[in-house]
């Protein structure tokens, strides 16, 4: 997810949710969301926008930034057993504000925002890819995100949990028929703050940016299921926390994201964003996390990105880059090959189609991280 997509990884822009009503429900009735992928732009006015940098504050910056637009809690990790059996899952919360307007009613069940939750499980070794995704509005405790008493973001029982107070140590927990999770996280770098001081710009008229932070390396272990086996777990996780009101550019086609954990204790996002006129936008690039967190920024230029396979989705018959070739240029520069651990790793259904996988890293570094594709069956543009 994802510059969540350098930022850009707003796959909470990715669906542009609009038809959930305010109206709290009659008589009984059922409360339900109904998505609009084609809805036409929405007015920004009222939002605020993301021009300059955030005065950032942990762990309350974990939190919800009502403000704003479109926000979304990103988390990532390819784990495995002792043996050495290798998973990889993504877990996303995502949130839409229908107004920028506080909902004053008596109805516990209005709101104005309407949340959206990504879950995936890739089982390598059985060559099985789960997924599955939830929405809820705002009220009446279905879907939220506080940092009151503790951090905090759901959507029914999909969760993230603080489990001290300052939020680094975490807990992410989702079933979801036949595969579920329950893992521990630990962090151990300070926030690594996207583009500028945290400013992620998607394109170069003001305002098309988001407020983006990583946390690059969070050691992982716990419990996954799949088809009733329960398996223990090992590993690193990445999660990204952007939140913003439009980022993406009337040209944009697309975006390819990269979030890569090696074993030399440091990590790399990259990311560019496709235009529809098959060039790549100049605003967007990456950054290099040192193993002492500190941090060297990437621009476009700095970052060479060559697909070096490809694979049609016999779901959708999109045609996606299996395979890259990554080139960071300057005096940190490095050459890696990056892979999939899996072909078909695409979500597909209810109308939103991406590919987002698990990959595994080889050449002057080596690790496992995740890759994003959007763009790839129709455009992104007016999404987000």
């Amino acid at each position: 997810m994802n510059w969540r997509i350098v930022t850009l990884l707003l796959l909470v822009g990715l669906i542009v949710i609009f038809g959930l009503s305010l109206i709290e429900p009659l008589n009984g009735a059922t409360l339900s969301a109904r998505i609009q992928l084609e809805a036409p732009p929405q007015d920004l006015s009222g939002f605020a926008r993301a021009i300059e940098p955030w005065d950032w504050r942990f762990p309350q910056d974990h939190g919800p930034h009502p403000g704003f637009r479109t926000e979304w809690w990103y988390y990532t990790g390819v784990l495995a057993t002792a043996e050495g059996r290798r998973f990889g899952f993504q877990f996303t919360i995502f949130r839409s504000a229908l107004s920028p307007l506080a909902v004053g009613s008596s109805s516990e069940f209005r709101s104005k925002d309407l949340y959206m939750a990504h879950f995936t499980l890739s089982d390598i070794a059985a060559g099985d890819f789960y997924h599955d995704v939830r929405y809820a509005r705002g009220g009446a405790g279905l879907a939220g995100a506080t940092v009151e008493p503790r951090y905090r973001v759901w959507l029914e029982d999909w969760g993230v949990q603080a489990e001290n107070d300052d939020a680094t140590k975490t807990r992410i927990s989702a079933t979801s028929g036949d595969f579920a999770i329950d893992l521990g996280l630990q962090q151990v770098k300070p926030p690594a703050l996207q583009g500028e001081k945290g400013l992620s710009q998607k394109s170069q008229e003001i305002g098309n940016a988001s407020y983006y932070y990583s946390l690059s390396r969070l050691i992982t272990s716990g419990g996954l299921t799949v088809d009733g086996q329960r398996f223990a777990v090992a590993g690193f996780t990445w999660m990204d926390h952007e939140f913003g009101t439009s980022a993406l550019g009337d040209n944009a086609q697309g975006w390819d994201w990269f979030g890569l954990i090696f074993a030399d204790d440091s990590e790399l996002m990259v990311g560019q964003i496709r235009l529809v006129d098959g060039g790549v936008a100049p605003a967007f690039g990456g950054l290099l996390i040192h193993p002492d967190g500190g941090t060297l920024k990437l621009g476009a230029e700095d970052i060479r990105i060559e697909p070096t396979g490809s694979w049609r989705s016999p779901h959708s018959e999109g045609e996606y880059p299996a395979g890259w070739q990554i080139e960071v240029s300057g005096a940190d520069g490095f050459r890696i090959d990056v892979t999939p651990l899996l072909a078909d790793q695409e979500l597909h259904g209810a109308g939103i189609v991406y590919w987002e996988g698990a990959v595994r890293v080889s050449g002057d570094k080596t690790g496992y991280g995740y890759a994003e594709l959007t763009g790839y069956v129709g455009t992104m543009a007016n999404r987000f």
